[in-house]
């Protein structure tokens, strides 16, 4: 019995970084039970979170030493390189949007602790699902994650785009479900099994298979959902908006990295990559969301619909790597969305930090409320461009390197057309980021309707900005361990 409990702890090793999480979510439980406290249940969110992040870092460098994964979880889980690298990217996501939030929050005088709650069940089905190798474990981790998402979008419930933001995302997003289920039905009757390795297997045999085709594309077409590519993007800049900010930050990046993530996975792993219609499905889709995100975001006069219209047009690119570089898209997709990520981070977090829960008539999201914001707030303003200088791919930041690497990715496909709609869509980009950034510098409005404290810079929101800033000056001064550090992402 001992040697029994023994290997079964040493078993369940590779996933104590989840487990810490999970115990996390307890103790914030018990928290609120006996006393309700912003700052205690704040302190153990990210305590907990940060536990998790260094104990995923012992792992990864081998200070702490890895059991065998059971049998049992070994068909549902893996705990690869490729999971290890988003999980990392996960847990600082989630520590950022975490301590945003507690900005946000401070002076709400409704309850704020159900928020890490929510959070920190999100950030669990996160973690689950860059593990997940099998359809039951496809879609359970992702309704955990999706779930908690309904109530943190409509948190600020004073506001109607709030309400009006969780209830579209609920909506569409059980019918997004519901079309990923009949996927799976479809490929179950007709490959006989849910494990991803299997099906692989079992793909040479019924290749051109109607069925297989029909329940591959309604898989695509629910993972396309949650990514936000066009033409599922249509709720992308309406949640966006009503979102209150700190979880818009965390729709940005928690939610897409481990969807991309998630989605590499079953297709690489399933094989269904190899299928021509599988392949043409990904192109038309990267094209849409190129034209489509980028061309829309050029009229946006709002801060957040801007960066959910970017957002479409960033997935794209993603979606030219997986098609270009098949197999080996899993390393360079994912070192792209991990800085997406951080990215949008960045400039989320300025919105959150200008922004409050009690303004019902919105947030600081209007481009007219940072209008010279440089006179008043030059080191916010720097923070934001480079933040936008990232995402349109210029020089010395890391989404620079990101882009270059996607452009590589088609060149290497031999795919020129779409290493011609990145440049397109770089182009066009550009625009309107450039135009965000005129507005910071702009001659200041007499009438000042949001700002910033005076001593944000030293806080816990305002810090975890700064540094997001700079790890993208960083990487994209200093490339060289962002491409080692990625090129370890890769699928067993």
């Amino acid at each position: 019995m001992n040697e029994f409990t023994t290997n079964d702890l040493m078993g369940l090793a590779p996933y104590a970084p989840i487990i810490i999480v999970v115990i996390t979510v307890l103790l914030v439980m018990i928290a609120i039970a006996v006393k309700r406290s912003h700052f205690i249940t704040g302190t153990i969110t990210v305590v907990g979170l940060n536990i998790g992040l260094f104990t995923l870092l012992g792992q990864m460098t081998g200070i702490i030493t890895i059991g065998a994964i059971p049998p049992i979880a070994e068909s549902l889980f893996v705990v690869d390189n490729f999971s290890q690298f988003n999980m990392v990217v996960i847990f600082i996501c989630a520590l950022a949007c975490c301590t945003l939030s507690y900005a946000y929050l401070a002076n709400l005088e409704d309850n704020k602790d159900e928020l890490y709650l929510l959070m920190l069940l999100s950030t669990i089905g996160a973690l689950l699902m860059v593990c997940a190798q099998h359809m039951a474990s496809f879609f359970m981790s992702l309704e955990m994650l999706s779930v908690p998402l309904y109530g943190l979008l409509s948190y600020t419930f004073l506001r109607s785009r709030s309400l009006e933001s969780g209830l579209k995302y609920l909506v569409l997003s059980a019918a997004a479900s519901a079309t990923l289920l009949m996927g799976m039905a479809f490929i179950y009757a007709q490959v006989g099994t849910l494990s991803f390795k299997a099906i692989s297997l079992v793909l040479p045999n019924i290749f051109e298979s109607p069925l297989l085709i029909l329940g591959a594309a309604m898989m695509l077409f629910g993972i396309a959902f949650k990514l936000s590519a066009a033409p599922f993007h249509a709720w992308t800049p309406d949640v966006y908006e009503g979102a209150p900010a700190p979880i818009a930050t965390y729709l940005a990046s928690v939610s897409k990295v481990a969807m991309m993530a998630l989605g590499i996975r079953f297709l690489i792993d399933t094989s269904l990559l190899a299928l021509p219609s599988m392949q043409m499905l990904l192109m038309v889709m990267a094209t849409l969301s190129i034209l489509i995100g980028n061309l829309l975001a050029v009229r946006q006069t709002n801060l957040k619909r801007l960066l959910g219209y970017s957002s479409i047009a960033h997935m794209g690119y993603v979606l030219i790597v997986i098609v270009s570089v098949g197999s080996a898209a899993d390393s360079i997709s994912s070192m792209y969305m991990a800085i997406y990520a951080f990215t949008s981070i960045g400039a989320f977090g300025v919105v959150t930090l200008m922004s409050s829960p009690y303004r019902l008539a919105g947030e600081a999201d209007e481009l007219l409320h940072y209008q010279g914001l440089f006179w008043r707030r030059p080191v916010l303003t720097a923070v934001m461009t480079i933040m936008m200088l990232s995402l349109a791919g210029i020089p010395l930041t890391a989404g620079f390197i990101t882009k270059l690497f996607a452009i590589l990715a088609a060149v290497q496909g031999a795919n020129w057309f779409l290493a011609g709609m990145i440049i397109l869509g770089s182009a066009i980009g550009l625009f309107y980021y450039l135009r965000v950034m005129l507005t910071l510098f702009k001659r200041p409005k007499q009438f000042i309707e949001f700002d910033v404290s005076k001593q944000w810079g030293i806080r816990t929101g305002g810090m975890m900005v700064i540094v997001m800033t700079a790890i993208i000056v960083f990487f994209g001064i200093l490339p060289n361990s962002l491409i080692e550090w990625s090129s370890l992402a890769r699928i067993w």
